[in-house]
């Protein structure tokens, strides 16, 4: 393990058998370490930056404690490694040095070789657990993917939840495994050569187990988020909130050796500060990765078209690696659904995806009419590969009140469309677990909160929050059991749909991965044609003319006619509608002459090879 660049707050066992125990609390006059077991308390002593420490000898993995403030009662530490007993219980030493990695000769990836596949650890296999996931692994490998994206796995609640009400960002939830198994995870992954990416949430806390504002001012009423108190990044007393979550950052990137960091909503990251916040973390990250000699991956989900966060900090950016981008996903759903209800208005029309492969973003500066102003800003500037892109993902399934994934909402031509509109595009592509083979079970939202006045809230808040996608019909209850087994994957590959769809994904991320145009991400290997009748989309990809593909995407109801420009001759690669897919049949020819004229079948996409 690595010497942390932060000096990691909560309790650090060594390997002798002392233990440092160190928490943030400034505006304290005393604050005592409890351990309940033996019933003894210590007294800390307070440092100038606030934190209080005390270190102890011959303390064992499992030693609970809690800290005692002012003599007014005992709360779990901030940053606990480990509730054994939830939320409300006291935390438990861990030993950081208990695992052998096995991977000295993984070095990281870069963000533009990632296929990225995202994944709940409760949903994901029929256990629900760390091991599910690593019994799975080969499964992904075939697939070929490269990387797993997990959601958060912060300590919250109970044991059913998305993940984004953690209360305690440097515990592993209880429910899923112990650190090792973590660490089995990263260390298996990397054997096979898939990175892991974890998605944190560092702009709120969640609402039930959370002890924060007793310690000191982890939260600021300056701002407001939709989830809850904003972290206070930058009015008085930020240094020490700033610290903490840069120190948990740190300690999944070097401890568990994972790869990078998913960070939930960063634009809810609300910091007027000189050096911002998202500056700050990527600089630690980056001396963090010359410290290990291995890359570490930043990518933010932003709701803000602002190329800034994505832009290298030695640019005057704040250096994140890349972007989740919605609007490709709205842009693509809305067409294939016809859906233009929600913030789906801004969207609708076959140019704004174009634009979207365009440009990334959709809205560069122009009038929205979802958020009643312009929007956005071009990132000309920055290639491709700092972009992820998606069909589907834990959000835009929840976010719907029944949680239907797009198997529900389209018919299955549209489905290999889709995959084809992704995983040939140039961005980074992302999957969302089960939509390789057309999963079917719903991902609503779920929680197991236990505080009763909070539980009658969520429900009633989740029957009005997304009120404006539903017409009729009833929320599925987030507390019931339920609603959480039923967003369990079937894992449901053998049937003929299923089948053919998963080899569909498995045939074109395979050409994605050996045709070097579609390896090419910076911006003249995209050209991206003028739609036609908002029928047909055209695209060229290319790498230095040796490798030339077009891509014609027909999200028509009907047979299309194209006719290629110029005097190039193609070959055909990929056709969705063959029956090798499961299609209704290809009627575009195998090889086209210059002048020829290529004819698609309705919801399909053609790959030819350009000579």
């Amino acid at each position: 393990m690595t010497t942390a660049i932060y000096i990691q707050p909560g309790a650090i066992l060594n390997a002798n058998g002392a233990c440092r125990f160190r928490v943030w609390a400034p505006l304290k006059n005393k604050v005592s370490l409890l351990l309940p077991e033996q019933n003894v308390t210590h007294e800390m002593q307070q440092d100038a930056d606030g934190y209080w420490s005390i270190t102890l000898p011959n303390i064992k993995a499992g030693t609970l404690y809690y800290y005692v403030l002012d003599d007014e009662g005992k709360r779990p530490d901030p940053a606990s490694r480990h509730q054994p007993e939830g939320v409300h219980g006291p935390s438990a030493v861990t030993d950081p040095n208990d695992f052998t990695f096995t991977d000295d000769q993984w070095k990281g990836m870069e963000l533009e070789q990632m296929i990225i596949y995202e994944l709940h650890t409760g949903t994901f296999s029929p256990e629900g657990t760390l091991q599910g996931i690593i019994d799975r692994l080969p499964a992904l490998q075939e697939l070929g993917i490269t990387t797993i994206e997990i959601m958060p796995l912060a300590q919250f609640p109970g044991t059913r939840n998305w993940g984004y009400d953690g209360v305690y960002p440097f515990a592993l939830q209880n429910s899923y495994g112990s650190i090792n198994d973590l660490k089995k995870l990263v260390d298996a992954a990397h054997n096979i050569g898939i990175a892991v990416i974890l998605d944190v949430v560092y702009n709120h806390q969640g609402p039930e187990g959370n002890y924060f504002n007793d310690f000191g001012p982890y939260f600021t009423d300056k701002y407001k988020t939709p989830w809850g108190q904003a972290i206070n990044y930058d009015d008085a007393w930020s240094d020490g909130v700033r610290t903490f979550y840069i120190a948990n950052a740190l300690m999944w990137l070097d401890e568990f050796h994972i790869d990078g960091l998913r960070l939930d909503a960063v634009h809810a990251y609300w910091d007027s500060s000189a050096l911002h916040f998202v500056q700050e973390l990527s600089t630690a990250v980056h001396g963090l990765e010359q410290r290990c000699g291995k890359k570490k991956i930043l990518i933010g989900e932003l709701d803000l078209n602002n190329p800034r966060y994505i832009t290298p900090v030695a640019n005057d950016g704040y250096g994140l690696h890349g972007q989740w981008i919605d609007e490709f996903h709205h842009a693509l759903h809305s067409q294939l659904t016809g859906e233009t209800n929600g913030y789906y208005e801004d969207f609708g029309k076959l140019d704004l995806l174009a634009r979207s492969y365009a440009d990334a973003y959709v809205y560069t500066g122009q009038y929205s009419a979802h958020r009643k102003r312009k929007f956005g800003l071009a990132p000309d500037h920055l290639p491709y590969s700092q972009f992820v892109a998606f069909i589907q993902n834990h959000d835009q399934e929840g976010n719907r009140m029944l949680g239907e994934r797009l198997s529900a909402l389209v018919p299955f031509e549209a489905l290999k469309l889709s995959a084809a509109a992704l995983l040939l595009s140039p961005f980074v592509p992302l999957l969302f677990m089960g939509e390789e083979y057309g999963e079917k079970n719903p991902f609503p939202f779920f929680a197991s909160f236990e505080d009763t006045e909070l539980v009658s809230a969520v429900r009633e808040g989740r029957k009005k929050e997304f009120a404006a996608f539903h017409a009729a019909g009833e929320a599925p209850d987030p507390m019931a059991p339920e609603t959480f087994d039923a967003a369990k994957l079937s894992w449901d590959t053998q049937t003929p749909e299923n089948a053919a769809l998963l080899a569909c994904y498995r045939y074109l991320i395979r050409l994605r991965k050996e045709r070097p145009a579609l390896k090419y991400h910076e911006r003249n290997g995209a050209k991206v044609h003028p739609v036609i009748n908002e029928r047909l989309l055209v695209l060229e990809r290319e790498y230095d003319a040796q490798d030339a593909l077009l891509i014609v995407l027909n999200f028509s109801k009907e047979q299309e006619a194209y006719h290629p420009a110029g005097l190039k001759t193609y070959h055909k690669l990929f056709d969705s509608a063959h029956l090798q897919w499961n299609g209704p049949g290809a009627i575009a020819q195998d090889e086209v002459p210059a002048g020829g004229v290529i004819t698609i079948q309705p919801l399909s996409a053609i790959v030819y090879e350009m000579k």
